[in-house]
């Protein structure tokens, strides 16, 4: 497959969170992932389907949103039906998360919009990995969240 775009964001709505959001067919299917996505493949992080978003999404920062990652990734399969079956593997190509990854619906809680975000274990994998407030920033313009006390 050829390559396709992706971001994930730092977004400060409701509560502070990440978005990921993965090229399929001119859009961007999006999860929001609360606790960020992980380098640990031991860890498991919910991720919550969400909107689609326009393209324009792929580089769009405000004062409460910064694009925390982006880059190209390389789906397994056609992302599209694989997002439909409930099952989809990729490889990231970004500044901060590299290698394979898997969304994978699971129905938590009755709740059809839920997803399990994982790390494949691979040579990018990091058991115990843990993000530090140097991560915290824009990989475009280092931009900040006010929530982190640092501003834009």
């Amino acid at each position: 497959m050829d390559p396709l775009r992706f971001v994930v964001n730092r977004h400060h709505a409701t509560t502070l969170h990440f978005d990921l959001r993965l090229e399929v067919d001119g859009t961007l299917p999006s999860w929001a992932v609360p606790k960020g996505p992980s380098l640990d493949p031991a860890a498991k992080r919910l991720a919550v389907e969400v909107d689609d978003h326009g393209m324009e999404h792929l580089d769009f920062e405000d004062e409460r949103k910064v694009v925390w990652d982006t880059g190209l990734y390389v789906p397994a399969e056609d992302p599209g039906p694989a997002l439909d079956g409930g099952h989809l593997r990729f490889v990231l190509g970004g500044q901060r998360l590299r290698g394979a990854f898997a969304l994978t619906r699971t129905r938590m809680g009755g709740n059809p919009r839920n997803w399990i975000l994982v790390k494949i274990d691979d040579e990018y994998a990091v058991a115990g990995h843990q993000w530090t407030t140097g991560d915290l920033g824009s990989v475009l313009t280092d931009r900040r969240l006010e929530a982190d006390g640092t501003g834009g």
